[in-house]
């Protein structure tokens, strides 16, 4: 079984990674606020396309973590690294083919989601540029996923920092003109964007060069094994987005403070997630190398420990939003009646937490066992069956914030049996 440190150490470097594109997000949204409140409102859309596009192709990270790590823990890792070779060319095939679709298309996307002609045409301005990068990003996502696998922790820390921080810089630079660099105002932002992700997709592509040896012709039944996989991911991430799109959808129609009140507490729910993703990735290096190496006990001994760990996370968090709950909100706003509405959603939020961290924890060692299907099944039908179901007839009802929750909570109930039931069951470990 594997030390709490090792847990501690690849969660760490996980959350570096995962948190590092919000951060630079926030700076980015302040550089651009300053232009104005036309381009403000044209990069949030834009950026909002960007990373949706971006969230349905997170397999080649998670996917190829899972097929990485039984490789490496097989104790072979030049597999290991062909995994990696094969999503990076799978990346690479549908970055470009993005870029097909998008750049002509970025004006029609816009206006479909923009009624103000001139947000949408800086909006479309925007994406064209950015929208270069989409096989670098992939390309990262990939390297993410196989240098995970293989339990490199430092290195793809260094390359996501190196391209975020020289996309910092360029863009404070280019979008106001400032030590002499052309003021490209919002259009600035998107070249800084295609510049750092540009840097840290070719350092990952170089690294795997280097590591396979120039080994790098495609493989086409390791690719359709990882497409396979990618399908139920896809498909996974999919759910996701439907139920908090029509969450917000629904809680807007309540009135502009229960729509605030929402958005608030669904941004901690996000940052709070990111807490947990970290170790339930951690998780699934060291289930899915366990596994690899045929190591049953450890595998089993693995997933316990990445519970408690979860648990005791997400329940420590719990008791200081239980008992921050008059505090934490004026961090955010002084509006009255905005925190009025806030107390109805945090306490499903604190409720919700300790759920949540055998979920995440639980889906982390399924996805290490590579057990994607279910996984996937498992959270259909909770969408399906819980949370979509309960938005909906909040709205009928006139339920409010209390039904939009209420039905998060089940949709995180029904994961929880459905995960637990699984992994209580053995056959992940097949």
């Amino acid at each position: 079984m594997t030390a709490t440190s090792d847990f501690f150490k690849f969660a760490g470097s996980a959350l570096v990674v995962l948190i590092a594109p919000p951060l630079y997000l926030m700076l980015d949204l302040a550089v651009v606020g300053r232009l104005g409140g036309r381009e403000l409102a044209a990069l949030a859309v834009a950026t909002l396309v960007l990373a949706i596009i971006s969230t349905q192709l997170t397999f080649l990270s998670y996917g190829t973590t899972a097929r990485s790590a039984r490789e490496f823990g097989a104790g072979n890792r030049s597999a290991a690294v062909r995994e990696g070779v094969q999503a990076s060319w799978i990346g690479i095939g549908v970055g470009l083919a993005i870029i097909a679709v998008v750049y002509p298309l970025a004006p029609v996307i816009m206006r479909a989601l923009v009624p103000d002609t001139e947000v949408a045409a800086e909006a479309a301005g925007w994406l064209r540029i950015a929208v270069f990068g989409v096989p670098l990003i992939l390309l990262a996502m990939a390297g993410n996923g196989w240098m995970r696998g293989v339990q490199e922790v430092r290195r793809p820390i260094w390359y996501v920092v190196a391209g975020l921080s020289i996309s910092a810089v360029l863009c404070v630079l280019l979008v106001h003109g400032l030590a002499g660099a052309p003021a490209v105002g919002l259009n600035g932002s998107a070249w800084a964007n295609l510049v750092g992700q540009g840097i840290t997709g070719v350092l990952f592509g170089s690294h795997l060069i280097a590591e396979s040896r120039r080994r790098l012709r495609p493989d086409w039944a390791v690719m359709r094994a990882q497409l396979v996989m990618a399908r139920d991911l896809v498909l996974r991430s999919a759910a996701f987005q439907i139920c908090f799109v029509s969450a917000a959808a629904v809680a807007a129609r309540f009135g502009v403070a229960q729509v605030a009140a929402h958005q608030l507490v669904l941004q901690l729910w996000e940052f709070i997630s990111l807490l947990l993703d970290s170790l339930a990735i951690a998780a699934q290096q060291l289930v899915g190398a366990a596994l690899g190496a045929g190591a049953f006990a450890a595998a089993k001994g693995n997933a316990k420990r990445a519970t408690l760990l979860s648990v005791g996370l997400s329940g420590g968090l719990a008791l200081i939003f239980a008992a921050g709950i008059t505090l934490i909100p004026r961090i955010f706003t002084d509006d009255a009646e905005i925190l009025a509405a806030v107390r109805t959603p945090w306490w499903f939020l604190v409720a919700m937490l300790p759920v949540a961290g055998v979920v995440f924890a639980l889906d982390g060692v399924l996805l290490g066992a590579g057990d994607v299907a279910y996984l996937r099944t498992a959270t259909l039908l909770g969408a399906l069956c819980g949370f979509l179901p309960m938005i909906w007839l909040s709205l009928v009802f006139d339920w409010g914030l209390a039904g939009i929750w209420a039905g998060l909570l089940l949709f995180m109930l029904t994961r929880l049996g459905a995960v637990v039931w699984r992994v209580r069951s053995g056959r992940w470990l097949h």
